[in-house]
């Protein structure tokens, strides 16, 4: 990755530091959003990613001819990706080309039953009264109660940062009127008869690490969002959206040291004043952001630091999202029920969210979703052949008591099994390579506390100013950006957290220019 570097402006920061010198800790997407608003604002940014590969989760890897995106695949609300751009003076379309993808999702049960998922009213209207016909009007009043959702939780507060309790407060009457207590789950059955449909418009909030019999009814806006701007996937796989990031960060100043695992983020007095990286080597920054595990931050980052150590103990006391288990695989024949993202559900929905997130099973049944990228782009996939992963939702590692070293391979054969049942005939036969990706693997490869896919769950709990603050309230220059912080998982939350972020790092310069120019127009 080359290297550049700022001149090294000093800006004033929200708390009144002088901002000249910025780290951010991991090259997730929240990270590099981040990076490139301090770097387009002339502050002196460097990333430290300890993977030889950019990303974080989103990172990559090819097999036998095959490009694998490792983790997340559904781009929404590509304004936050061409805000980036634009804030940088650049156009995203010399930087990386994203291609709609519709239908958004083919939802399938295993009795034969289908249901494609659209952005477009018309195409799910009409696949709603395939469906159930009676839901129809349930359906509408439903819109109308997420669109509203959308307009309070996601326009006027997903790129807020809650840095005190009255910040919550502010917004308590909004989420009160919206019941932003109920369940996602409870919230869309009152609209909907069809138990089809009940779990068609509650999956969603898995996406991002939450349980729809648990999770806010504020993450109902997931499907405005969709249906407002549609599903994306960029030409080359996800990752190649992280290397036109990186390559926007890198044009306008930044530098990006791969390879390079930060040990500890350095203090002096209860104040951060640096990173000091594997190798032993120490350097002055007056402000660190950390996209990595907020657990992980907290405990191995700062655990010298008493007031971070007791943070780390609250946070591994919360509840934390589940995990995944990933099978990566490659065939030599295509499958014509199959689009680009699948979503298969099983027998249970509610029993198997209950072993997954209460109870710390792993079922003999489960809930896949299969990704198809070279139906998208065969630039993926060698000649003639078809690339795919396929993921089980599965308890957090301290949840429950599966061997994954022992019997994951031997999950995966029960998992292809099932495809090869039912929805991939001859998928046994057909397979040309398989790698999996285990539990243990977030909690190694990523330093996921205890193998968590998203971090901290997402319940009304844990959420806006209950989540961890997107600025430490007690070690000055720290920060945070990603899954851990508000407003949560997901590409357009981690990136919105970086706007969040970034607007506390520059906040008070911002207010300082205004002033300036109000009173010059004055003069």
């Amino acid at each position: 990755m080359p290297t550049k570097q700022t001149t090294g402006t000093t800006v004033t920061g929200a708390t009144g530091r002088d901002v000249k010198r910025a780290a951010v800790i991991g090259s997730g997407f929240g990270g590099l959003a981040v990076a490139i608003r301090l770097a387009a604002a002339g502050v002196k940014t460097v990333i430290y990613e300890a993977l030889p590969e950019l990303g974080g989760r989103a990172g990559v890897f090819t097999q036998d001819g095959h490009v694998f995106d490792r983790g997340p695949t559904v781009v929404t609300a590509p304004e936050t990706i061409t805000d980036l751009f634009a804030l940088a003076g650049r156009s995203m379309k010399n930087y990386v080309e994203l291609m709609p993808v519709d239908p958004m999702y083919r939802l399938f049960w295993e009795d034969g039953t289908t249901f494609d998922y659209s952005a477009g009213e018309e195409a799910l209207m009409s696949e709603i009264r395939r469906i159930a016909p009676d839901d129809v009007s349930g359906y509408q009043r439903y819109f109308r109660y997420a669109q509203e959702v959308f307009d309070e939780g996601y326009t006027k507060l997903c790129h807020v940062p809650f840095l005190n309790f009255w910040d919550m407060v502010k917004v308590a009457p909004q989420l009160i009127r919206l019941k932003a207590h109920v369940p996602v789950y409870s919230t869309v059955s009152k609209y909907f008869k069809s138990e089809y449909l009940r779990q068609a418009f509650s999956f969603n909030s898995l996406l991002i690490g939450g349980n729809p019999l648990r999770a806010s009814s504020i993450y109902t806006l997931i499907h405005p969002l969709e249906r407002k701007w549609g599903v994306y996937f960029p030409k080359g796989g996800t990752h190649a959206l992280v290397r036109g990031l990186a390559k926007l960060f890198t044009d306008i100043g930044g530098e990006i040291r791969l390879e390079t695992p930060v040990k500890r983020i350095l203090t002096t007095n209860g104040q951060v004043t640096g990173i000091e990286d594997a190798n032993g080597n120490k350097e002055q920054f007056d402000t660190v952001v950390s996209n990595a595990d907020v657990v992980h931050t907290y405990d191995k980052l700062l655990g010298h630091e008493p007031a971070a150590a007791k943070t780390a103990g609250k946070l591994k006391r919360k509840r934390h999202s589940m995990s995944l288990f990933l099978i990566y695989f490659g065939t030599n024949n295509t499958y014509p029920n199959l689009i680009h993202h699948n979503v298969m559900f099983g027998r249970r929905y509610s029993e198997l969210l209950k072993d997954i997130f209460d109870r710390g099973v792993v079922s003999d049944d489960f809930s896949l979703y299969l990704h198809a990228p070279s139906l998208t782009d065969k630039s993926l996939a060698p000649e003639g052949k078809q690339t795919y992963y396929v993921l089980a939702p599965v308890p957090h590692l301290g949840h429950g008591a599966f061997d994954w070293e022992r019997n994951g391979e031997s999950f995966a054969d029960h998992i292809m099994a099932y495809l090869d049942e039912h929805y991939m005939p001859g998928l046994r036969q057909d397979l040309t390579m398989r790698k999996i990706f285990t539990p243990l693997d977030f909690q190694s490869r990523l330093s996921a506390h205890e193998g968590s896919a998203f971090s901290l769950e997402p319940t009304l709990t844990q959420s806006a100013y209950f989540r961890v603050h997107n600025a430490d309230p007690r070690l000055p220059g720290l920060y945070f950006v990603g899954a851990g912080t508000h407003p949560g998982a997901g590409i357009p939350g981690v990136i919105g957290s970086a706007q969040a972020t970034a607007s506390v790092i520059l906040g008070e310069q911002a207010a300082t220019v205004a002033a300036g120019e109000s009173q010059l127009a004055g003069t």
